[in-house]
């Protein structure tokens, strides 16, 4: 007896060899639609075009995303991946891929979700490496927001504009691939990005945070996560810097996976560390001038003392007093002011920054440095213990 082939088939033929099957391809295609409207594919080779029977209802639904095969027929993708010089190794349907945010499609195979979490852990670790060697003494607090200066939504959205990245005005498939997909979810929180939440005992103790909470439990920037107090919804314009900067997020990502660490570490020192930041202008200080008669002490250095080094006006309406600090014969700083207090609290402030803002230099050496062929052993840098107060 000769044995029947039956993937050769036709879906019509086998069911009409049945006894008692509908002969109509209507019916067949009626039947099978629950499941072609679940089918898709995240790559235009996943599925071969023959086994995939495509419905005229099919057809019409709009998808939340474009397509990947539409990617390689899309001139803003394709210049977008010149103007950022990327490898060839990177192929447009990845580009195009950290072009679509979680708000745009819910779905993690489709979305930039995978890969702006890998790429946001590898921003953060070399910035801070870098903060943490080229600024060995910066309080904890400054450090934290030193790593939200180069690597925070509002910079990394900075960094998406100037390359270019035009949002598309509302989601689907009929945009552009090389348009960033997103929209206003008002759902979407600020602590679940990346599916964490906290518990209801973490969540009682936040008003008595401290410097273990912002470094264990808080996110990477130190921030509280589900704060019950300001609400865990983002406003409109929150969303749209966290899509711009997810979008970077996952360019460094998608460099990461297909060119290897060393590609993605010279992307990041390029296109972030790059960026001109001054760090004194974040300090703000409370008591300056028993911080640094604390610092003294620690260090063993004599008591500082405060003298009046010039003045000009003190009998007019705007006085100017010049105040140096000294430590033995060590001056430590001097500050200006309309009177004896101001200036002398502008000096201790001084004197603060010139400690907290000490640098070996501008060629420093980080730990990820260790992992390149043929290089000097290593020394480690200088690392302070820490602020006073």
């Amino acid at each position: 007896m000769k044995r029947l082939r039956v993937s050769r088939w036709s879906s019509q033929q086998y069911l009409q060899a049945r006894s008692g099957a509908p002969s109509s391809a209507s019916t067949v295609m009626a039947s099978r639609q629950p499941f072609l409207q679940s089918l898709r594919c995240q790559s235009s080779e996943a599925i071969a075009p023959e086994r995939v029977v495509v419905t005229a209802e099919h057809t019409s639904r709009a998808a939340p995303s474009p397509p990947h095969e539409r990617s390689l027929d899309s001139p803003k993708l394709a210049a977008l991946h010149a103007r950022l010089v990327l490898s060839s190794k990177i192929p447009l349907q990845t580009l195009a891929r950290a072009l679509v945010t979680h708000s745009a499609d819910p779905n993690s195979n489709f979305n930039n979700s995978n890969l702006a979490f890998l790429g946001s852990t590898i921003i953060n670790y070399h910035v801070l490496e870098y903060l943490v060697c080229k600024w060995p003494r910066l309080p904890m607090a400054i450090l934290y927001e030193a790593l939200r200066a180069y690597a925070g939504q509002e910079s990394l959205q900075q960094v998406a504009r100037r390359w270019g990245v035009e949002a598309a005005a509302a989601p689907g498939e009929e945009v552009d691939p090389g348009l960033l997909q997103w929209q206003v979810d008002g759902q979407q929180l600020v602590s679940t990005r990346w599916g964490y939440v906290r518990s209801e005992v973490e969540r009682n103790s936040l008003y008595r945070r401290g410097m273990s909470s912002r470094i264990v439990l808080d996110d990477a920037f130190g921030d509280v996560l589900n704060k019950p107090d300001n609400g865990a919804q983002l406003g409109a314009s929150a969303l749209q810097n966290e899509a711009f900067g997810s979008f970077v997020q996952a360019v460094v990502g998608s460099v990461y996976a297909h060119c290897g660490r060393e590609a993605a570490k010279f992307f990041v020192t390029s296109h972030i560390l790059s960026r001109q930041f001054d760090p004194s202008t974040l300090f703000q200080f409370q008591l300056p001038t028993r911080e640094l008669a604390m610092l003294c002490a620690r260090e063993g250095f004599e008591a500082p003392v405060a003298r009046l080094e010039s003045e000009t006006g003190r009998l007019s309406r705007t006085p100017v007093y010049v105040v140096g600090i000294y430590s033995g014969k060590e001056k430590l700083g001097e500050g200006a002011g309309p009177s004896l207090d101001i200036a002398r609290r502008k000096a201790s402030m001084n004197s603060l920054k010139a400690w907290y803002l000490y640098s070996p230099g501008n060629k420093v050496r980080v730990p990820s440095d260790m992992m390149e062929e043929s290089v000097k052993p290593w020394k480690a840098p200088h690392i302070d213990i820490g602020e006073i107060i």
